[in-house]
């Protein structure tokens, strides 16, 4: 290796580890299957496990798809902000605390975005190893089409639609809300997006089976539901009528 290129791999290192101890946040005291500060918990060999990623201050109650809200789930929350309190504590990308093949099924809302570019597939490689075999994930973030279809009509920063943080304008989806940061919260950038069809490219490359997808345009959002094993078409469409479709 030449001078340039041992320096370049040391100082790529160096920010890799500097990118984990700023996310971590205290991950390697948390044990799988014990809360961050809430005590144990276990879960039962007849409960199926939902594993609610970057769940914030979210809980299963919040989900917005029906299938989830059968009492034979259990939640186990995974965020890395310990004042959320979450069952487990730890990042997307180094998802060590979380036993392989723990999880019946994972759901990610409006995380992925956060990642950098070259992060996604280390993320969605650690979904693929959390899951039990027949496990499935449930991923729902922005869409960048119908977004760019509101900075084409020079409408940037007008308000796309209201949340309880606020007005959303098109400039907060693409970049990060803008008042959370403004306000030091500069874990709420954005890094990167997705349409539909990069999103299931890039799941289906992460060692998914089978993946699903559907854009809500007048929602600005993306949900995709992808299995980790093979299943026919029939159960996929059975399983998609059950979790991929948003319910009141």
């Amino acid at each position: 290796m030449s001078l340039l290129g041992y320096w370049s791999a040391r100082l790529a290192q160096s920010w890799l580890e500097r990118f984990r101890l700023r996310h971590e946040l205290g991950s390697h005291t948390a044990h799988p299957l014990k809360a961050a500060d809430t005590g144990p918990a276990l879960v039962t060999e007849s409960e199926r496990v939902l594993l609610h990623v970057g769940c914030g201050p979210a809980t299963i109650d919040n989900i917005p798809v029906a299938g989830f809200r059968s009492s034979a789930w259990r939640e186990i929350r995974f965020d890395a902000d310990r004042s959320v309190q979450p069952d487990i504590i730890g990042t997307m990308v180094d998802m060590s605390t979380v036993p392989a093949g723990f999880a019946d099924a994972i759901y990610s809302s409006h995380n992925i975005e956060h990642l950098y570019p070259h992060e996604v597939p280390l993320a969605l490689a650690e979904f693929v190893r959390a899951l039990k075999p027949d496990g499935f994930l449930l991923l729902t973030c922005p869409d960048l089409q119908s977004l760019c279809r509101l900075v084409v009509e020079n409408k940037l920063d007008d308000p796309a639609y209201f949340s309880p943080a606020g007005p959303i304008a098109p400039i907060d989806v693409l970049y990060g809300h803008r008042p959370a940061m403004a306000a030091g919260n500069l874990f709420m950038a954005h890094h990167c997006g997705f349409t539909v069809k990069t999103l299931m490219i890039v799941l289906r490359e992460a060692g998914f089976a089978v993946v699903h997808g559907l854009r809500r345009p007048g929602c600005f959002d993306l949900w995709v539901l992808a299995s980790k094993s093979p299943r026919s078409p029939d159960d996929m469409a059975a399983l998609a009528q059950e979790y991929l479709l948003p319910s009141p």
